[in-house]
């Protein structure tokens, strides 16, 4: 056992719940679990708490467009991430969600402290504003050309070719995401933090923090640009905290967002006596706090969030372990391929288990990408999970069960194998400490390799035969069934759901880590069942063609990168393209941009929407022809169900332009 046993706070950055989780937000959730399992089985006071990020605009407008409330939508993908979780063995001890009365308590904390001590201030500045829309724009709904790199289609707070950070005022013609209109520039008082006056603070946190070399280099390519005060506000209409004593200005998520880390924390305490806030997040706390993130927010988790605590007089984070983005096949994830795989998809077709191993087997403690090969995926889970691990129990216990009645012999014939098992222990440890899981998974590997070389040269199957040398098979089975053992308990962070198996298998409650090093000897064990079945290629083909099938994709405003959307010829020449005559055209109560459009297409009548409301008088519409996508599926909205799509080009707004068929067309007559 560890000298000393450690206290430790760890979290996950929140997810954010506008949309349903998928295969690359477990990287990161897996990757966390499998360093608290760790340090749970090595005996140390870990706890693991993570909330939902459940503010912003992208929140507000997407259940706007749902016709339903904020607090609705989070709710619902907020249980779709907890359920998910759940299901691929991610064990939290606590999960909360921003929108509760614990984050705003300790935001409100936060604001106060920092207004007091001079660190926040007011002004005003020029904001984009879409006059259509009647909103102020977040900066990643301004898209145009970076002022840097010259690189189209940009979002307006940083350049995805080129990294350069900017405001969407210095984009080269910008557009607002919402209208597709021409940004304005309006005036509004917004507060403002003073990042700016904590760069010699943050660099003695920084070296305290024993950060990645890579993540170091990143911010110092900050320090030497220079911090810039932080604006942490944001104007109605939005989806968060009020700031006290405004009528209009509510705190931006980012700021709302990592305090989660602390309230889902108190959130706990409150339910659990035997904890104490202020041993965690005090100023004088002794505890170890570690936030595991993606590499697209180490600003806000390097910077901006450990100079605010350092500013309201809290603890700062002991270190920030920063890893990479999910490619799958070697390319972003895509729908057209196959491959935006949902986390529910995946466990509709495999086991959790073998994605917990597989990442577990590509993952280190650097910021660099990993890729999921789907046939690298299959090869190597049946070949090291199923080939290696689980087939050294499986050629053991049957012998035992079956002659031995189930009981193990009372001594090891080679007890020096077994102490190359247990001498490996603290060495697997070291990397599962450093998050050098694929290091950890290569040894234990190389181990199984080894074990089950022993039982090839020992052959109980055939000695087996001779009546006189029972005593011999029993004692190889048993060395075999503790080197599969001693693989499990190192195996256990990985995956908990196989290793439970084993336990039971083995007739053990619990497992630490010293159990590995100490044999199990002259006990009962159960009959052996299997742990693990063969991966079927069939089974990851059919999970791509339920995701190419898929159409509801996240639409994340923080942690996503844009989908591949292209498609293929074979995907184009589904579309089919119809003249279609307009014989009704009114406008949608309640909707800004839309009109109703009942379409005759020949052989029958469509009733579709379409947001064309400020370009086109209904009136003038009746009796025109237009082209729709007459095999689109019927989507259900907020007025009723659209049953096809009219086409039209143009920025939007007032510039929208209708398709118009060649003279001679004929309602229901294709468009090649």
């Amino acid at each position: 056992m560890p000298k000393k046993q450690r206290k430790i706070l760890v979290t996950s950055a929140l997810p954010y719940v506008n949309g349903s989780p998928h295969m690359g937000h477990l990287v990161e959730y897996i990757q966390t679990d499998i360093w608290v399992r760790f340090q749970k089985l090595r005996e140390h006071n870990c706890i693991y708490v993570c909330a939902s990020d459940a503010h912003g605009t992208p929140i507000m407008l997407k259940a706007r467009e749902l016709g339903i409330t904020p607090e609705q939508l989070t709710a619902g993908y907020s249980k779709e991430f907890v359920d998910d979780f759940n299901d691929f063995g991610i064990e939290f001890d606590n999960f909360h969600t921003t929108h509760s009365p614990e984050n705003e308590a300790v935001v409100g904390t936060i604001y106060s402290a920092l207004r007091e001590s001079g660190d926040i201030y007011t002004r005003t500045i020029e904001q984009s504003y879409d006059e259509k829309e009647g909103m102020f724009l977040p900066d990643r709904f301004v898209r145009g050309t970076c002022p840097r790199c010259k690189t189209e289609d940009q979002y307006g707070d940083a350049c995805e070719n080129c990294g350069a950070t900017y405001s969407p005022e210095d984009l080269i013609d910008p557009v607002s995401v919402l209208s597709g209109t021409t940004p304005v520039k309006r005036e509004s008082e917004h507060y403002f933090f003073k990042l700016s006056e904590y760069e010699e603070r943050l660099r003695t946190w920084m070296s305290d923090a024993t950060l990645d070399k890579n993540m170091v280099s990143k911010l110092e390519e900050w320090f030497e640009a220079g911090l810039q005060d932080w604006d942490i506000s944001r104007d109605a209409p939005y989806f968060g905290f009020q700031i006290p004593g405004t009528e209009d200005k509510y705190f931006y998520v980012w700021l709302d967002a990592p305090v989660g880390y602390i309230a889902s924390f108190r959130n706990l305490c409150d339910r659990d006596s035997s904890l104490n806030f202020d041993d965690y997040w005090g100023k004088d706390s002794d505890a170890e706090v570690y936030h595991f993130i993606g590499k697209d927010i180490m600003y806000f988790h390097t910077l901006f969030w450990p100079a605010v605590l350092q500013g309201a007089g809290f603890r700062t984070p002991t270190s920030v372990f920063a890893h990479g983005f999910l490619t799958v096949n070697g390319q972003k994830m895509s729908k057209s391929r196959g491959t935006f795989i949902k986390a529910r998809t995946y466990l509709d077709n495999l086991e959790p288990e073998f994605l917990r191993y597989y990442y577990a087997a590509k993952l280190g403690p650097t910021i660099e990408d990993i890729d999921l090969n789907l046939e690298d995926f299959v090869a190597r889970v049946n070949s090291d999970l199923v080939g290696k691990l689980v087939n050294i129990a499986s050629r053991c216990a049957g012998f035992i069960s079956k002659r031995f009645n189930g009981r193990l012999a009372d001594s090891l014939p080679d007890p020096e194998l077994f102490a190359e098992f247990s001498d490996a222990s603290e060495s697997i440890a070291e990397h599962y400490e450093r998050r050098e899981y694929s290091k950890a998974m290569r040894q234990i590997m190389a181990l199984a390799d080894k074990a089950n070389r022993y039982i090839d040269e020992n052959k109980p199957w055939v000695v087996i035969k001779d009546d006189s040398k029972g005593a011999e098979v029993q004692q190889v089975c048993t060395q075999g069934l503790n080197l599969f053992r001693s693989l499990m308990v190192y195996l256990t962070p990985v995956i908990p759901t196989v290793a439970a198996g084993a336990r039971a298998f083995l007739g053990e409650d619990s497992w630490n880590w010293r159990d590995a090093s100490t044999p199990l000897l002259g006990s009962q064990i159960s009959k052996f069942k299997p742990l693990l079945t063969r991966v079927e290629i069939d089974q990851v083909q059919r999970m791509a063609e339920q995701s190419r099938e898929s159409t509801s994709v996240p639409n994340d405003e923080k942690n996503d990168k844009p989908d591949d959307d292209t498609i293929s010829i074979d995907d184009f020449i589904k579309v089919d393209l119809r003249i279609a005559r307009i014989e009704k055209a009114e406008p949608v109560e309640g909707a800004d941009k839309l009109l109703a459009l009942t379409l005759n297409v020949g052989d029958t009548t469509r009733n579709v929407f379409a947001g064309i409301k400020a370009a086109y008088d209904p009136g003038t519409l009746v009796g025109r022809h237009v082209v729709v996508v007459a095999n689109l599926a019927p989507r259900k909205m907020r007025f009723g169900v659209s049953e096809g799509m009219v086409l039209a080009a143009g920025p939007g707004g007032e510039d929208i332009f209708l398709l118009v068929p060649d003279d001679g067309a004929k309602p229901g007559m294709r468009v090649k």
